[in-house]
């Protein structure tokens, strides 16, 4: 295969400031930040895995068309950690599932998820 996936790029009114906050939520390192916009990666030798990447763009406008999911050893304690970071619950009509929803502070819908054995 020639393809290697390189990174997620987001649309953000204001990439460094939510690229931060993302930094922040994942443990993750900021890799560059310029006019272009802002880009994160893991902490790990050689920035492995891909990047987020967060570029100026429009305010978002209803639900995501694609999103990140999160697996949590601990669910509740890394929900309540990130609700502390600014994230917000999010009900875009998932029901009771086992996973829990939430946004970004741009409104971005990412999910959380229960660990899996």
């Amino acid at each position: 295969m020639t393809l290697r996936w390189e990174a997620v790029v987001v649309d953000a009114e204001d990439p460094s400031a939510l690229g931060r906050w993302w930094a922040d939520a994942l443990g993750w390192e900021i890799d560059a930040d310029d006019t272009f916009g802002i880009e994160i990666r893991p902490r790990r030798e050689g920035n492995a895995g891909p990047a987020l990447v967060f570029v100026p763009g429009p305010a978002k406008v209803g639900k995501n068309r694609l999103h990140l999911d999160f697996q949590a050893s601990d669910q509740q304690a890394e929900v309540d950690r990130l609700l502390a970071l600014g994230a917000q619950r999010a009900d875009i009509g998932q029901g009771p599932v086992p996973w829990v929803v939430l946004c970004d502070p741009e409104g971005n819908e990412f999910c959380v998820l229960e660990p899996r054995g």
